[in-house]
This record gives structure tokens, sequence and C-alpha cells, in this order.
């Protein structure tokens, strides 16, 4: 054990179990900032923008402000991860990978957003009009406002991928490149990529006061218990981790974010347009395995997943392959 954590990994490990422990204490604290923020916004005149933010910050639930705490832990934390793999390196008398740098001229970084972009929307949107057909989704009786579009569709397609993109596939994954294998850093960001996205507890449980000191420890136990449920990682976990391993690809093969965030940016705004106007009928034999709660979750959209992964694989061949990373 104590060699364990004398490894890199072992360091990478302390980490992820640092950054749930700092969210778990100061979640609570965002959770009442954005709660005061969106009083705020109910009663001042602010930009549309800030508006929007603060109808976001009023819905948005316990763990999606326990999401945003570990996002921030994790950042915080992330230098003295560095700083420890830094000195496990020079005990061992090794060096860092050293991380080839990649211009892209600009027209090929839109082209490479527009392409993922249309690629995932697509075949997602595809799939949802298919499931349409054989009845597993049905038009809601009333469509959506049009106002509520733009904040509930475009403004969360644009600000989650350059987010997450940045964070994820950009920071983590580009610091993970430096100690670990290829194949083992995609798959270690992905897995913590769909981890993230699934900081919610089990449906039929709740926290009954998100201000309490100890009401971020509360949700956590109660996440490890989803983690007990065999099909939640087919038709959820699975399919999450799918995403991060074929954005993980794509930034590998290209050198950059650019056609991660068009993928990225194009799941999420087919997912949140289809459901904004379709809902699922009560009963139908697709689900739960077939067709989760959502377009995100069942076997048939890890199926679509593979035909995506099938898709970018030929389409990431017409551009220029960026240089590998360099191991001393």
């Amino acid at each position: 054990m104590k060699r364990f954590f004398q490894s890199e990994i072992g360091a990478a490990v302390c980490w992820v179990l640092a950054a749930l422990l700092l969210a778990a204490i100061i979640s609570p604290w965002f959770y009442q900032a954005g709660k005061a923020f969106a009083e705020t916004a109910k009663t001042s005149d602010l930009p549309a923008l800030l508006e929007s933010v603060g109808e976001s910050c009023d819905s948005a639930k316990f763990s999606r402000y326990f999401n945003r705490a570990l996002m921030f832990s994790s950042l915080a934390l992330l230098p003295l991860m560095l700083r420890r793999i830094k000195a496990l390196r020079r005990a061992a008398g090794t060096e860092a990978r050293e991380i080839p740098k990649h211009r892209m001229p600009a027209k090929s970084a839109l082209a490479q957003i527009a392409i993922g972009f249309v690629i995932a929307a697509s075949l997602l949107l595809g799939l949802g009009f298919i499931l349409d057909a054989a009845g597993a989704y049905q038009l809601k009786p009333e469509p959506p406002e049009t106002s509520r579009l733009f904040s509930k569709i475009v403004i969360p397609g644009i600000a989650a991928p350059l987010l997450e993109e940045w964070l994820f596939r950009g920071l983590l994954l580009g610091l993970w490149l430096h100690f670990a294998r290829p194949l083992a850093a995609c798959v270690g960001t992905s897995l913590l990529f769909a981890f993230v996205h699934f900081l919610k507890p089990p449906d039929g449980s709740a926290i009954a006061d998100p201000t309490h000191a100890f009401a971020g420890f509360d949700l956590l136990g109660k996440i490890l218990l989803h983690f007990t449920d065999a099909r939640f990682f087919v038709t959820d976990f699975a399919t999450l981790f799918g995403v991060g391993m074929i954005l993980a690809m794509a930034r590998l093969r290209t050198g950059a974010l650019w056609f991660s965030i068009g993928l990225h940016g194009g799941w999420i705004m087919a997912f949140k347009g289809f459901n904004q106007f379709y809902e699922q009928p009560v009963g139908h034999p697709l689900h739960p395995w077939g067709i989760g709660d959502s377009l995100r979750s069942g076997m048939l959209p890890m199926l679509t997943l593979g035909l995506t992964a099938v898709i970018c694989h030929f389409v990431l061949k017409k551009f220029p392959a960026a240089p590998t990373p360099a191991s001393r």
C-alpha cells in the first residue's frame, strides 16, 4: 500500500479522493451562493446572460452544485498533484514526456468544430427520430416556449463543451499524457468524466437540507449507493465513458480540442433540443435496457456511439495527424 501511494498513479488517486473531500466540504457554500444570486437575478435588472445564469442557479439541484464544486476542487488541487508527480520523477531519475505543440490555422479549427458538430448531432437526432417512429418517444402535448429554447439549448451547447473540453481533454488529459501512456490517459480521464456526470443520488432519494454543513457528505454517500446498480453501469455509466473515450481519442488524433468541442456541442444541443420537444411514454418494451431515461442512456445509444466512433475514425484521417508525445 505504501508503494502504491508513492507512485504516480497513487498520486492521481489521492488527488481524486482529496477533490471529492473538498467538494463535499464546500458544496453547501456553493449552493447558498448560487441561490442568493438567483434571488438577486429575480429582483434586479441584469443583462440577459446573467438572468439566464440566475434561472439556471434557481432551478439547479444540490447535485449540480456538488458537480461544480468538484470541478473547482479538482483544479484547485491539481498543482499539488503535479508537484507530487514531479518529485516522484526526480527521485526515480525520469523526466516527463514532452508534449509537442501543435498550432492549427483558424480555418481548420472552424472546419473541425463544424464537422464534429454535424456528425454528433445528426446521429443522435437520427436515433431520436427512429425511437419516435418505434413509439419509444412521442411529441409533448405542448411545444416549449420559443423564448426559452436559446437558454435551454444554445447556451449549454456552447458553454459546456468549451468548459469541459478545456478541463477534461485539455488540462487533465494533457497532464496525464506527461506521465502515462496515451491509452491509459484516455481511459483515466474518461472514467473521471463519466463519474462527474453522474454525481447525483438514486431516484427517490433527496438531501433534506442542502445548506447543512454535512450535506455534501450526505450526497456523496448516496452517490456511492447509486453505483451498486448493475444496470446503471450498462445503460448509463458505460455510455458516458464511451463519450469520453471518443472525445479523448479525437483530441489525441488532431492534437487540439476543436473537433472534440464540435462533437460535444453537437451531442448537447441535439440531446437538449430533443428533450424539449419529446417525452417517453410509460411502459414501452425498449425501456429501460434498449433506451434508458434519455437519449444518452441504454444499449441503442451505445450502438449509436459506436457508429459515431467509426465515422470519426475515417473522417479524422482526412486531417493531418498530430505529433505524438515523446517519452523519455
